[in-house]
């Protein structure tokens, strides 16, 4: 793995870790949470003669593998020593907040084993002791104590994302309503007021692609119109979404049949945002039901 990145990501117990490796595999990482530490080495020989180069990966380690701290430190070491593109993420939170979390979760902490005395706070700092010479280490220090999920997520992405800006990841559906609303939308917009092509004999077998078609739904100045708010209010929801932490947002342009008026608002709402240098993609989900589509 001399070429490739491959992150360690360790901390206390409550702290978030599962959240980070979640995030990190959302953008692209090949992610194994708890691996035994004697399997560490062999999971890097393996991604060296794997014929599907793995160009970057994420190891979960904590103290649920039990006594491995001496043995990971020697192996850390010598690796980085090695020159292997090795990053050592802790995840932290005070001592009130974990034990907030263990609380209102009712988990048992890994080191306060239920046949044994002990309180939870105890178990805590037992674990902060036993992992400092990790915290030590670290490359990056997350402290989630005064943080939500989707901030986490966007600290996360900040600092691995290697695709800047490129976060949100768009698709747009066009379907025609006598068929049914897709199930799966984020946004829904109605285009049954524009201009239907049905009604013009040398328009009603061509779709919603054909240049005439395009043209025609085109035309009117509702179109117009319509297409300028719709773009604001795009332009105005997409930063919002990518800072609440979203990953994907499935745009619906639904008309009667899904042949006509809304392949045409489909393609150019993703025309639009694709000027803005965002991914999108377009599925026609009733564009060649059958013949006749109103």
């Amino acid at each position: 793995m001399q070429n490739a990145r491959l992150v360690i990501v360790t901390g206390l117990s409550g702290s978030g870790k599962s959240h980070v490796i979640r995030y990190l595999e959302d953008l692209g990482f090949y992610c194994i949470d708890n691996l035994p530490v004697p399997l560490l080495e062999k999971f890097i020989d393996l991604c060296n003669q794997s014929r599907s180069h793995i160009a970057k990966a994420v190891l979960g380690i904590d103290s649920r593998e039990g006594a491995f701290l001496a043995p990971f430190l020697t192996l850390y070491d010598r690796l980085k020593a090695e020159g292997y593109p090795v990053e050592l993420l802790f995840v932290e939170a005070r001592d009130e907040v974990l034990l907030r979390r263990f609380s209102e979760t009712r988990r048992p902490h890994p080191l306060v084993p239920p046949d044994k005395d002990g309180s939870l706070l105890d178990g805590i700092q037992r674990e902060r002791e036993a992992l400092a010479p990790l915290r030590l280490r670290a490359n990056r220090i997350v402290d989630t104590s005064d943080i939500h999920v989707h901030q986490l997520k966007e600290t996360i992405g900040r600092d691995y994302d290697e695709i800047k800006g490129q976060r949100l990841d768009v698709s747009i559906v066009s379907f025609g309503y006598k068929f049914g609303i897709p199930a799966d939308l984020d946004l829904l917009f109605d285009v049954r007021f524009l201009n239907n092509p049905h009604f013009d004999p040398t328009l009603k077998r061509l779709t919603g692609e054909d240049p005439r078609v395009l043209e025609y739904v085109l035309a009117s100045s509702a179109s117009g119109a319509f297409l300028d708010r719709l773009y604001s209010l795009i332009d105005f929801l997409i930063p919002l979404y990518e800072k609440e932490g979203k990953s994907y947002l499935t745009i619906g342009i639904g008309c009667t049949g899904g042949r006509h008026r809304s392949v045409v608002i489909t393609r150019a709402l993703a025309d639009h945002i694709l000027n803005r240098g965002l991914r999108v993609r377009c599925r026609h989900r009733d564009m060649a039901a059958h013949e006749g589509a109103l």
